[in-house]
Order: C-alpha cells, then structure tokens, then sequence
C-alpha cells in the first residue's frame, strides 16, 4: 500500500540503500536499523506500519526480534533468510513472521510479500470469506465452489478456516496441527498432508496442479485465491 512506513532491519549497508532505493520508489516511506536492538527502539517509537527483518543480525537473530514484537505488536513482518536456512526460518515463522523471501531475492517478488502481508493487516474477514470460485460461511460452516455445496468433515472445515482466515499467509506444519488439532499432534504432520489431499480433491480443478492451496516445500502450506497469483 503506497504511503505505508515500512522499517528495514539488516545489517549489510549495501542491502539497506538497495531496499530503500527500491522500496521508495514504490511509493513506501521507508526507516531503517542495523541491529535487533535499534529495530525494537524504533518500532517501539515510531509504529511502523510493516517490518522487513534480516534472520541473522549483529546482536541478536531476527526470531529473537520478532518473537519479542509479538509479545506487543500485530504489524506485518516479513523475514529474509539465506539459501539453506530452513530450520531458522520455519522458527521465525512459528514465532510469529507473516512471510519470508530467500536471499538473493528478486525484488518484484518481495514487493508481493510486502502488499500481501500489508493488505492482511487490514479490517478482519468478516463471516463469509470470498477466494476466486470458493466461499466459505464461518457462521454456518459450509463451503460452496461455483456456488454449489460442497461437504466438508470437521477438520477439513477447521483447516480450511485457518488457511482462508489467513489468506496468502505461509502457515507452517507446527502451526496448522497447534491450532486445527492441538499441542498434542505437535510432530504429527502425516495428518496435514492427508487432510491438505483432501481439501485439493474438493477445492481444485486439478487437485495435481493446485492453484488455491500451496505447497511451501519444507515449510506448510498457504491458501491464495488464482487472482492474487496474476497481480
């Protein structure tokens, strides 16, 4: 959203004047920090309305800074992670980042982050969620595509809730199973994949090339609507 303050937090200085170049010519006013510590200062000061975090900072990682802006802010974070760092970017993610892009990124691509994380953070859905030919009644647990009814079980039903509810939003594997089945189910992940093969057969007009619920390889899953793919 052009006009949207957006902070910068990587310690690479070239990397810094090239996000700030680019973001500003989008339209973004832009602040910047170098550090873990200055981003919570300037966060805690002067709200941003977005957050670009570097995973790896002089003083502390960014999912140390992003767990700690969860204990007292909503505002979108979106987190760059180096090639090979699975494992610390699925942990930013479960503690509370709305999206990451892999360095070396390509910057049209975080851009797309950026406005969808942005248009996230916006007015809530309110009880019928509309994606392409899905609707989805929270009030009364049905799911029509093309306008016709389609049965869910129980858990497809949560599930699809939770993707749609955060739409374009990467959920990781942890986070599905904590809120649709549990603490208990914490390293059960074979049930998301059954229950995802499911929703697809429902939902997709080709179940074997999904343009609704994406797979995230070695991450989770996000559901989008086809339109927001083209934009």
């Amino acid at each position: 959203m052009s006009g949207s303050r957006i902070l910068v937090v990587d310690d690479e200085p070239q990397i810094l004047r090239a996000l700030k170049t680019n973001l500003g010519a989008a339209g973004y006013v832009v602040e910047t920090a170098a550090s873990g510590e200055e981003a919570l200062a300037s966060a805690a000061t002067n709200p941003p309305d977005a957050l670009i975090l570097d995973l790896v900072l002089p003083d502390r990682s960014g999912t140390e800074v992003t767990r700690e802006l969860r204990t007292w802010t909503s505002v979108p974070i979106v987190v760059l992670s180096a090639v090979g760092d699975e494992h610390e970017k699925v942990e930013a993610l479960d503690a509370g980042a709305d999206d990451y892009v892999t360095k070396p990124f390509g910057m049209d691509e975080l851009l797309a982050r950026l406005r969808a994380s942005l248009r996230r953070s916006g007015p809530p859905n309110g009880p019928v969620i509309e994606l392409g030919a899905l609707t989805l009644d929270l009030e009364k647990k049905a799911l029509f595509v093309n306008g016709n009814l389609v049965a869910l079980t129980p858990h497809e039903f949560d599930l699809l809730r939770l993707l749609a509810t955060n739409e374009g939003k990467l959920l990781t594997h942890q986070t599905i199973l904590r809120e649709v089945w549990g603490p208990a189910y914490g390293s059960e992940s074979h049930y998301i994949h059954v229950y995802i093969s499911q929703l697809r057969r429902k939902i997709e007009p080709d179940p074997s090339r999904p343009r609704y619920l994406l797979t995230e390889p070695g991450a989770g899953y996000r559901l989008v609507s086809p339109s927001a793919q083209q934009s």
